[in-house]
């Protein structure tokens, strides 16, 4: 038995619409913990309570939720009041990377590449919003993952069911500008100046359409690691993503997603900061292109685990 971690909580399922692949990557995260010797425990956050985790005796956590109440800061925060040191970004890195819309002007105020966008409501002038980002657009919920809610718009006819769709998710919707090109992605690992780009990922999705059944289900997807690059352009994402990262305030492990324009400008989509860790996953691909095996990644990942909010001094 590696006592070196002591027991390890794999915080996974949760209650957000994205549980299903969370109870994937939390089994995965858990086996390959456990095939190294760490005792490791799974603990589904949707099932059990902030008490029940207290009662765990968990020394450490190991993040493997998605979406909502795992990869948003609440957890993260409930976590740093119980002392209790947990994998990925603190309250505030997970927070901004959650939030779609509050990303992007983190990125703008930083000089970053990332495609125009609006905020959408229920009393939004959609004409006036798809005259000022030009059609296609691509509208989407900005608290969701896995691309849920996600719909490409090409007319003027589809923007309002699109708002809709996006609506059920989240009262503000984000309307973005649609980037043809190839589809990429950068793991980072590391927290600030030590923060580290992994190889670059191509996703090749059938149709251009890289949604949950391409993501999780189906075998149709191609991914390319390392991307086919000039090194030079390769060099530039991989500054990006590290830029990226850092300017969210982000640390242990993320990764960003990008599009490539036919001119070979990338573009930043948003960051992920507990990333799946499924059969499928991007992370472990990157990892493995690295040199770094699934477990080795796991136990990377949870050597960083910490608690992120500094304690005042003793007065």
């Amino acid at each position: 038995m590696n006592d070196n971690f002591g027991r390890v909580g794999v915080l996974y399922g949760g209650r957000s619409a994205e549980r299903e692949v969370s109870l994937m990557s939390g089994h995965g995260v858990h086996e390959a913990l456990r095939s190294v010797g760490i005792d490791a425990h799974l603990f589904d956050t949707g099932r059990y309570t902030l008490v029940d985790l207290i009662g765990s005796g968990f020394d450490r956590v190991f993040i493997a939720l998605h979406g909502r109440y795992g990869e948003d800061g609440t957890l993260q925060g409930a976590l740093e009041l119980l002392n209790l040191p947990y994998t990925g970004s603190g309250p505030l890195g997970s927070s901004l990377s959650m939030d779609k819309i509050m990303t992007k002007k983190v990125w703008l105020q930083e000089r970053l590449p990332t495609p125009a966008f609006a905020v959408l409501t229920a009393d939004s002038d959609l004409d006036r919003v798809a005259g000022e980002i030009g059609l296609p657009l691509i509208v989407k919920p900005p608290h969701e993952g896995s691309t849920l809610g996600v719909t490409k718009v090409n007319g003027l006819a589809e923007l309002r069911r699109a708002y809709e769709l996006a609506a059920q998710y989240d009262e503000e919707v984000l309307a973005e500008q649609f980037i043809d090109g190839r589809e990429l992605t950068v793991a980072i690992l590391g927290k600030g100046k030590s923060a580290r780009a992994l190889p670059v990922i191509e996703i090749v999705a059938p149709g251009g359409n890289y949604d949950y059944e391409h993501k999780y289900v189906s075998n149709d997807t191609q991914y390319i690691c390392p991307a086919v690059l000039d090194d030079a352009l390769t060099e530039s994402i991989l500054r990006i993503a590290e830029q990226a990262y850092v300017a969210l305030s982000c640390e242990g492990w993320g990764r960003a997603d990008f599009m490539l324009d036919a001119a070979g400008k990338p573009w930043l989509l948003e960051m992920n900061t507990s990333p799946g860790m499924t059969s499928h996953s991007l992370v472990p691909m990157a990892a493995k292109a690295a040199g770094m095996s699934y477990a080795e990644l796991c136990v990377a990942i949870l050597s960083t685990a910490c608690c992120k909010v500094q304690q005042p001094a003793a007065v």
